[in-house]
């Protein structure tokens, strides 16, 4: 955030010193169960926690206040926070003026969301919002944690943006115990955009459009010219195929053809494809499309490295087993690849490779292997291996002169793509279960008695009574894209209007055959969350 890639806190923090946690599009109990933990330290120690959900999820249930709006609705509710905040006189206003730019935009385009109109487009009573709002501006270290929920919309940026505004207004970032946490959709995310798997970043987050400097760098160490040019994220490379632009993809570790939004689509475009190869350690549903099917490794146990978590921590990955048959390390694969079309990339050895990034890369050059063994790991930036690495970020913001100020985004509300009507009268949302892990992959392959259920579709008694539904039952769903089968369970956690599914259980019921593949424009995430449905007894 404000130009680097991650959050800017640390989970101490969150668990010693904030006194206001919102979890906001985040069903952390569930989805970030090792993370919630301190969050229950947090509220056990007196912290006041608030949870922002269309669901009353597990992790609402531990909530002090929890606020179910309508999908698709953050960036009312937000603007709502904003402007009541602004009007009871609870903006840090010295930190807003030595540190922000913008401000007077921001506070004209909060301005029509009244407490009133918020109630009446997110369906949260104003009476809620108005605490949610005076708790912010009251708290003395808030912390703000969202994830896929605030991220898949078509507007998921701008979401992002609508919670960083108020985290400004009140000085909420740059010092100890207060700050902004993006909690990461799957393991190693953080790590993978820090080593440049990111369309337009070279690792570090250093821009290989604009920084020329960083790209003679990198073109030095590597033996080439590194040209000014972004590449394409994962629904630009489908747009691409579509269009016969792009004729070869190589998939490491990732499994498109039941993950993507649009499954019917999103197939067609894998057969569509001249060449696909995929490296993964299971033969999953995109290996089952590939020309080529390269056997990869474990990374949690089949090899060395680094892993980097959501508050920046890289912690070392030790390899205790061998790659089992003739499956390799994925870092001698690639490297075995480069070999074969005339390139030597060098060693193989993991932490050879890591002391590249740290030459390369300045936020981790005083991470050593023998530091992060001895450290238990180390929170980037780390400048130099003196330097303990930082527990929070933008402290610069609370400098007498600030040279470079955090701007305020105005942000409009744009309703979900997928628009409900009589045809299609409900929305169907989607999340995580404790037990299971995206498509199933790792985790569907074993029994477990918390599977059970696990491939139903939720909807409220009131919805299941009016759609003439019986709980246990089974239904056809239907979305504007195609429809599946599914069981039926009545959630009492559920709105009427509301209904949920997870994705984890592609094999007896494909939810992304109904999902929506409609895109924000600045970060390619497809509106997961808001699909229009009906359902029918079957």
């Amino acid at each position: 955030m404000f130009g680097a890639g991650g959050g800017t806190s640390s989970y101490e923090e969150l668990r010693e010193s904030a006194d206001l946690i919102v979890l906001w599009g985040s069903n952390a109990r569930e989805a970030h169960p090792i993370f919630f933990h301190h969050v229950l330290k947090a509220v056990h120690r007196g912290a006041k926690l608030m949870v922002i959900d269309p669901r009353r999820t597990v992790s609402a249930q531990w909530a002090d206040l929890w606020l179910g709006l309508d999908v698709g609705t953050d960036i009312p509710l937000a603007n709502a926070v904003g402007r009541e905040i602004i009007a009871a006189g609870l903006v840090n206003e010295e930190f807003v003026a030595r540190a922000t730019e913008n401000f007077d935009a921001y506070r004209e385009s909060v301005e029509p969301w009244t407490l009133e109109e918020a109630e009446r487009v997110t369906g949260v009573p104003a009476d809620a919002i108005r605490e949610l709002a005076h708790a912010w501006g009251n708290a003395t270290n808030p912390q703000i944690c969202w994830t896929l929920g605030i991220t898949e919309h078509h507007v998921g940026v701008d979401n992002v943006f609508s919670l960083i505004n108020l985290s400004l207004l009140v000085g909420g970032v740059g010092r100890y115990g207060a700050g902004l946490q993006p909690l990461r959709g799957q393991n190693n995310v953080q790590g993978g955009g820090d080593m440049g798997a990111i369309p337009n970043k070279l690792p570090g987050f250093q821009d290989i459009e604009e920084d020329g400097a960083a790209r003679a760098k990198f073109g030095a160490a590597w033996g080439t010219t590194i040209p000014p040019k972004r590449g394409l994220h994962l629904t630009e490379m489908f747009e691409a195929i579509d269009h016969g632009e792009l004729g070869a993809l190589y998939v490491v570790g990732e499994n498109p053809a039941q993950s993507e939004a649009d499954q019917t689509r999103a197939r067609q475009l894998l057969r569509d494809v001249d060449h696909l190869v995929v490296q993964d350690i299971f033969l999953t549903k995109t290996a089952e499309l590939a020309d080529v099917v390269l056997p990869g490794c474990a990374g949690w146990a089949e090899s060395e490295g680094t892993v980097t978590s959501s508050e920046r921590r890289v912690q070392r990955v030790r390899k205790a087993l061998d790659p089992p048959g003739d499956a390799r390390d994925d870092i001698e694969i690639v490297y075995e690849i480069a070999r074969r079309m005339g390139t030597d990339l060098g060693s193989t050895r993991a932490e050879d490779i890591w002391n590249e990034v740290r030459e390369l890369s300045p936020m981790h050059a005083g991470m050593t292997y023998e530091r992060l063994d001895e450290l238990g790991g180390l929170q980037w930036p780390c400048w130099d291996v003196d330097h303990p690495g930082d527990q929070f970020l933008h402290g610069r913001l609370w400098d007498e002169v600030v040279e470079v100020r955090a701007p305020f985004m105005p942000v409009k509300h744009s309703p979900p793509v997928d628009l409900l009507d009589d045809d299609f009268p409900l929305r169907l949302t989607t999340g995580r279960r404790l037990e299971s892990f995206n498509t199933g992959v790792q985790t569907g392959g074993f029994s477990s008695p918390l599977h059970k259920g696990g491939e139903a579709l939720l909807v409220s008694p009131e919805d299941g009574e009016r759609y003439g539904l019986v709980d246990g039952g089974r239904a056809l769903v239907t979305s504007r894209r195609g429809s599946v089968e599914a069981p039926v369970a009545f959630a009492s956690n559920l709105r009427p209007g509301l209904a949920f599914m997870n994705l984890h259980f592609p094999d007896l019921v494909e939810t992304n055959v109904l999902t929506i593949d409609a895109t924000d424009p600045l970060s390619g995430t497809a509106e997961f969350k808001a699909t229009a449905i009906r359902v029918e007894k079957v």
